[in-house]
């Protein structure tokens, strides 16, 4: 018996634009409606997926392409994925769109804002020189070009657009078909 393919959900912005909080917050609504998924978050899988890499360019671009890989893997076995990482370069999420269910969502938030924001004290590291290769300081950022959505975290709830996500992408929050029995 094969699965039906999940699908997959890349939220893709600066850090600290609200990637991470609207992808728990589709999860939270998606498990009221019984859709089940899992959260791919970049700042958790690193260390899993690739312990001794650092943020260069070449690291970035390894660490992304195993990220892709396990979101390919989860959606062939039917898992519902949720991806929250910044992925930087239009190049680390182009072989996501060859997923079967796939949506790229553009968390647009400005630099100021989310300098503001900076839970991790990532920007307040990059200007002291601890912390290098941050998108949208000393790293090019390229927003996509033809996002699937567009979430402005910057007047919008995690809640509100997760809503909104849902009602324009109805099929997310579908129950997945029963299994065939073989």
């Amino acid at each position: 018996m094969t699965a039906t393919p999940g699908w997959a959900i890349w939220f893709t912005g600066l850090p600290a634009s609200g990637k991470t909080t609207l992808a728990h917050a589709l999860q939270d609504i998606l498990a009221v409606r019984g859709v089940r998924s899992v959260v791919l978050d970049s700042d958790a899988l690193r260390p899993i997926l690739a312990p001794s890499a650092g943020y260069t360019p070449a690291e970035r671009d390894e660490f992304y392409r195993r990220l892709v890989a396990l979101a390919a893997l989860l959606v062939q076995q039917g898992v519902n994925v949720i991806i929250a990482a910044t992925a930087n370069r239009a190049a680390h999420r182009a072989p996501a769109r060859r997923l079967p269910r796939y949506l790229e969502v553009w968390v647009r938030c400005s630099p100021q804002v989310c300098q503001a924001r900076d839970p991790k004290g990532l920007y307040a590291g990059a200007r002291q020189g601890r912390v290098q290769h941050l998108p949208g300081v000393d790293a090019v950022y390229e927003p996509p070009d033809a996002p699937d959505w567009v979430v402005d975290s910057e007047h919008s709830s995690p809640q509100a657009a997760a809503m909104a996500l849902l009602q324009r992408f109805a099929w997310l929050a579908a129950p997945p078909p029963p299994a065939a029995l073989t």
